[in-house]
């Protein structure tokens, strides 16, 4: 024996029963302790690991749970933006309509002054400002002269647009060769002659380009040069001009031969109609396009207009009587000799007369550049005159009460524009400044949906399960102030808030706007209900995950307490036992007292 002390068998089995108890009691007041049955692998090593696996996956999920929570406060944060946009788009339908329904435009009511205003046919009544622009829209406030005719002058052929912008040339038959002796060349253009010549010496096209550039030179020409036209010699003009080169002189036939020569161009028609320029481009392919561009350059107020005269263009007087027409050709201009000589017009065998205010609002209210811009109405025996603009607007040939067709800051007055319209311009513009405001205040923890931001929210440990959520229009809800935002809202103007038409477009493209915010709003929706569905399914699964781990590894706690009594009960007895089984090694201390 070990220690040399001598036990009986019962005593030792006793012991042996007691050890095992404490044991055993050790065991089970360690899962009380811990809460748990399986602490280490030596425990259970496939619960253990399978419990360590689920435990994992669970803080895992738990790590990405609060990236699902901030994507959900995102995409809340995103529709409640959009809930503001789309109270703010209402209000500025509201703005549209009432600027609609609203029709306090100024007016002012005149008097006609027919004793001043005779028979003229200078008088007029002139429109400016307003929503009808800088460029005055005049009404005559003379009917027209009766009989007589109008002087006028029309191109001698049907009108033909102008030649494409060109330089004159004159080229060379054939490549260039040096001449056995010099060669003396007469260069003209627009009359004026200059002699130059070419030298043996100039071996090459280049050499003779250059001697006879320095010559011209010389003589102070600038206006033409040579030029080396793919080994050919041409002599052309510098510039883009009107007119032709030509080429004379004893060495023309030698140096040139059977040439190529092309007129030139500036690509216009220049010329004065009585002192004022009219100029045409080959964009006015049309006799219409031509009479159209030249009369806007002779202005509403020339004595002269252009017309078409049976495919010729022409230019005649705008009331009947010997009014003396004198075109003027710009030099060199292709327009030189264009037209025929003017035909002089005879005095009107009626003249004219004031028109009554009824003739006068009904010429004002048909005129095509005036509607829908200025009323006219009869007043008690007066004109008036509305201003349909929110902003001021000036007649010219009116004074303060009366018409009178004359010119003059005295015959000049002013009617205001519609100030409630004006104001709800102002209105309208603070609204979709807000637009912006509010996509940009969307955002949370630094994702804005409704600024183009692209927010990805992760739903798995592994990453193979996702959703991307971004704007229809990558570029966000935001950006009102450019061409390209999504919602085409357009900062509105005077002239929109002045024309009716105009109000109701604004009011269509707004109902498109709202269309594409409840499309976009829609969209947040739907991505925001599977993010809180699957925000709801994570947290499920974790618990589940949890629970079935704690499965493998926790101990039954009222199981362990009775199992912990058990054997508190049984180390009892089991002392009391080796206490017996003792008494027997005890009886031979009898034997000695």
């Amino acid at each position: 024996m070990a220690n040399g002390i001598v036990l009986s068998s019962s005593v030792r089995t006793n012991l042996l029963s007691l050890q095992d108890t404490t044991t055993q009691q050790g065991i089970v007041q360690n899962r009380l302790a811990t809460g748990k049955k399986v602490i280490s692998a030596l425990d259970n090593p496939t619960n253990f690991f399978t419990s360590a696996g689920l435990t994992q996956r669970a803080n895992d999920l738990a790590a990405l749970l609060d990236g699902i929570s901030n994507g959900v406060k995102t995409l809340e944060a995103a529709s409640n933006g959009a809930t503001s946009i789309t109270k703010v788009i209402e209000s500025m339908q509201a703005n549209v309509r009432q600027a609609r329904q609203d029709k306090s435009f100024k007016g002012t009511s005149f008097t006609l002054d027919t004793l001043n205003m005779g028979s003229f046919t200078g008088k007029t009544l002139s429109f400016s400002g307003g929503s009808i622009g800088t460029t005055p829209v005049t009404i005559d406030a003379i009917v027209a002269d009766i009989g007589g005719s109008r002087t006028s002058q029309s191109t001698t052929a049907a009108y033909a647009p102008p030649a494409t912008a060109a330089k004159a040339t004159y080229t060379a038959e054939n490549t260039y060769a040096a001449p056995g002796t010099a060669q003396a060349l007469d260069l003209t253009f627009n009359g004026v002659t200059t002699s130059v010549s070419v030298a043996p010496a100039d071996t090459t096209v280049g050499a003779a380009v250059s001697s006879i550039n320095a010559q011209l030179a010389a003589a102070g020409r600038t206006d033409i040069e040579a030029f080396n036209a793919g080994g050919n010699l041409q002599i052309r003009t510098t510039a883009n001009v009107d007119g032709s080169v030509t080429v004379a002189g004893a060495g023309e036939t030698a140096i040139f031969g059977a040439q190529v020569s092309a007129p030139g161009s500036d690509g216009l028609h220049s010329f004065s109609v009585n002192g004022t320029q009219v100029t045409l481009t080959p964009g006015q392919v049309t006799v219409g396009q031509a009479v159209a561009k030249a009369n806007a350059d002779l202005g509403p107020t020339h004595a002269f207009e252009a017309f078409d005269d049976g495919g010729k263009l022409g230019f005649r007087a705008k009331s009947a009587g010997v009014t003396a027409l004198s075109i003027s050709n710009t030099a060199g201009s292709t327009a030189a000799g264009m037209f025929d000589a003017a035909v002089a017009g005879t005095a009107p065998t009626t003249p004219g007369r004031v028109r009554t205010v009824d003739e006068l609002a009904t010429a004002i209210n048909e005129h095509p550049s005036l509607v829908g811009k200025v009323r006219a109405s009869l007043d008690g025996g007066k004109l008036r005159i509305e201003n349909l603009s929110t902003t001021e607007m000036t007649i010219a040939g009116a004074s303060a009460t009366g018409i009178n067709g004359g010119a003059g800051a005295s015959n000049t007055t002013t009617i205001g524009g519609n100030e409630i319209r004006k104001n709800l311009i102002t209105q309208f513009n603070d609204l979709r400044d807000q637009l912006d405001k509010i996509a940009g205040d969307a955002g949370f923890n630094g994702v804005n949906i409704l600024r183009g931001d692209k927010l990805r929210v992760v739903f798995n440990e592994r990453g193979t399960s996702s959703i991307d959520v971004e704007a229809k229009n990558k570029t966000g809800l935001s950006g009102v102030s450019t061409a390209s935002n999504s919602l085409n809202i357009s900062a509105v103007t005077e002239e929109e808030y002045s024309n009716d038409e105009l109000l109701d477009a604004r009011l269509n493209a707004l109902k498109e706007s709202m269309t594409t915010l409840q499309a976009q709003s829609s969209q947040l929706g739907a991505n925001l209900s599977v993010v809180q569905i699957r925000q709801d399914f994570t947290k499920h699964m974790i618990t589940t995950l949890q629970t079935g781990s704690d499965f493998l590894v926790n101990a039954d706690m009222n199981e362990e307490g009775a199992n912990l009594l058990a054997l508190n009960t049984r180390q009892q007895l089991s002392q009391t036992a080796l206490s017996l089984a003792s008494q027997a090694d005890q009886a031979v201390l009898r034997l000695f007292g």
